[in-house]
């Protein structure tokens, strides 16, 4: 049995070979992404309109490992959004609120 962990300061890769299967694991310290993300929703003016603001429309903040797992799904390529209307879903889904920074509908 082997294990070895990977830390590069922002994610973790953990690997654990038991002979049999090999499992590796990615993950990521988000509390203070997530905190983040509820003080700038509660913030945001839910009556106020996309073209509203000055410096772009700031909806969402992902954490590293979370833009992974959307790699995996083919929504994103790195840290690019490949397929908006399955990103745009993503984002919609009430399952996925904690990533959003803003109120409304993308």
């Amino acid at each position: 049995m082997t294990d070895k962990v990977i830390n590069n300061g922002i994610t973790q890769t953990s690997f654990h070979d038991n002979g049999d299967d090999l499992v590796i694991a990615h993950s990521q310290n988000v509390t203070s992404i997530i905190d983040a993300n509820k003080a700038e929703y509660a913030q945001s003016d839910e009556h106020k309109r996309w073209s509203d603001h000055s410096f772009g429309n700031k909806v969402a903040s992902i954490p590293l490992v979370v833009f992974q797992e959307l790699e995996k799904q083919g929504i994103t390529r790195g840290l690019t959004v490949i397929d908006m209307p399955r990103f745009k879903a993503w984002l919609n889904n009430p399952d996925n609120r904690a990533f959003r920074t803003r109120t409304g509908r993308i």
